[in-house]
C-alpha cells in the first residue's frame, strides 16, 4: 500500500481520543497515525503519551482552527496520501485500502471520501458528508444520504464508487501533492466549508473528487460545536458567501450572490421567529464579516480565475435544493 498518513486534528479531545483512537490504531496497521494538537488546554497530550505511545504527536502550540491547524500540520508530514480524520470518527476494518486503491489505479482522482454513517444511529447516514457531497445552483451543499437536516437509512443504496463535487472534511483521503498544490485549506474560513472550497479548486484543475462506498466509518458529529451553535451558524453563513464570491463565474456572480443573500435573510427571519436570537445575530455578523473580507476575497478570486478560468458543472445541481426540500417536500437523494 502506498505511503499513507492518517492525521487527526485535536483540540481539547481528552474524552474523544480514548473512545475513537483505538479503532484507528487497530485498523490502520500500515499507515502513519499522527495527532496534531491545536493548542489544547486539557490533558490530551499527556493522555496520548501515556496511553497511545505508538501515535506520533505534532504540537502546534495554539488553536489555528481546522484550516490553519491542518495546513501547519501537513507541512510537516511526508506521505503520498493524507487522510484527514476527525477525532470523533470510528473506523472499520479495511477502511483505508478501497480508497487508496482508487487513488492508486486512477491518477486523475485527487481526493476520496468513505461512506460516513452515524455513530449513534449506525443504520443512518451522518450529516457531515454521508455518501458524497454536491452543490445546487446557489451553492447550497447537500449529500447523497443527507439533504439539509434529513438523513437517509443506509440500505446499501450508496455502496458504489462515483464522482462527487466535494468530500467531507470529517474523513477524506487526498493526494499530498494536490493538497499542497492548492495551498491546502483557506485559513480565512477557519472552519466549515473549507473542504468544499478545496474541492472546488480540485474540480477547476480537472482533478476528480470521488466517493467510495466500499469504505465505511462512523462519525459522532458535532464533536466540537453543536449543529445549531451560533458560532457554527456564523461560520457557515459567512463561508457560504465567501465560497460563491471566490468561485462563481462573473456572469453568475451578479445574480446568484444577491439571491443567496436574500435567502440568508429568510433563514435569519426564521431564526428570529423561532426565538433563536443568537443565531439571528450570527447571520448579521456573518454578512458584516463577509463584506469586510471582500478586498482579500477579490484577490483570491482573481488568482483562481487566472489559474483555472472555468469549472465543470456535472456534479452541481441546476435547480435549488431549498425549493425541493421545503416546498416540494423532497428530502432524499436524488432530489
Amino acid at each position: 500500500m502506498t505511503g499513507i498518513a492518517v492525521v487527526i486534528l485535536n483540540y481539547n479531545g481528552e474524552k474523544l481520543l480514548p473512545q475513537f483512537l483505538p479503532s484507528v490504531i487497530r485498523y490502520s496497521p500500515h499507515a502513519q497515525i499522527i495527532v496534531a494538537d491545536n493548542g489544547s488546554s486539557d490533558r490530551s497530550l499527556a493522555l496520548l503519551r501515556t496511553q497511545f505511545p505508538t501515535v506520533s504527536i505534532l504540537e502546534l502550540g495554539e488553536n489555528y482552527g481546522f484550516c490553519g491547524g491542518y495546513n501547519r500540520a501537513l507541512r510537516q508530514v511526508k506521505a503520498d496520501y493524507y487522510v484527514l480524520l476527525n477525532s470523533d470518527v470510528e473506523v472499520t476494518e479495511n477502511w483505508l485500502a478501497p480508497m487508496a486503491s482508487l487513488l492508486d489505479d486512477h491518477p486523475e482522482i485527487a481526493a476520496v471520501q468513505p461512506k460516513i454513517l452515524s455513530y449513534r444511529q449506525r443504520n443512518l447516514f451522518e450529516y457531515a458528508g454521508a455518501a458524497g457531497g454536491f452543490l445546487d445552483a446557489l451553492g447550497y451543499p447537500f449529500c447523497r444520504g443527507r439533504v439539509f437536516d434529513h438523513v437517509e437509512e443506509d440500505c446499501g443504496q450508496y455502496d458504489d464508487e462515483r464522482p462527487v463535487f466535494w468530500t467531507s472534511g470529517a474523513c477524506m483521503m487526498i493526494r499530498s501533492e494536490k493538497y499542497h498544490q492548492h495551498d491546502g485549506f483557506d485559513e480565512d474560513f477557519f472552519a466549515h466549508m473549507e473542504e468544499i472550497d478545496l474541492c472546488w479548486k480540485l474540480n477547476r484543475s480537472q482533478s476528480a473528487v470521488y466517493y467510495c462506498g466500499k469504505s465505511r466509518v462512523y462519525h459522532l458529529g458535532a464533536g466540537t460545536l453543536e449543529y445549531e451553535h451560533p458560532r457554527k451558524t456564523y461560520l457557515n453563513f459567512r463561508n457560504g458567501l465567501s465560497l460563491l464570491f471566490k468561485h462563481l463565474d462573473t456572469a453568475e456572480l451578479f445574480y446568484k450572490l444577491p439571491l443567496r443573500v436574500a435567502l440568508d435573510w429568510v433563514a435569519a427571519l426564521v431564526f428570529l421567529l423561532k426565538g433563536q436570537l443568537r443565531n439571528f445575530a450570527s447571520v448579521l455578523r456573518a454578512h458584516i464579516s463577509f463584506l469586510g473580507q471582500t478586498p482579500q476575497l477579490l484577490k483570491k478570486r482573481r488568482a483562481i480565475l487566472r489559474a483555472y478560468p472555468s469549472y465543470p458543472r456535472m456534479n452541481i445541481r441546476r435547480g435549488l435544493i431549498i425549493m425541493d426540500y421545503y416546498l416540494r417536500r423532497k428530502k432524499s437523494f436524488p432530489v
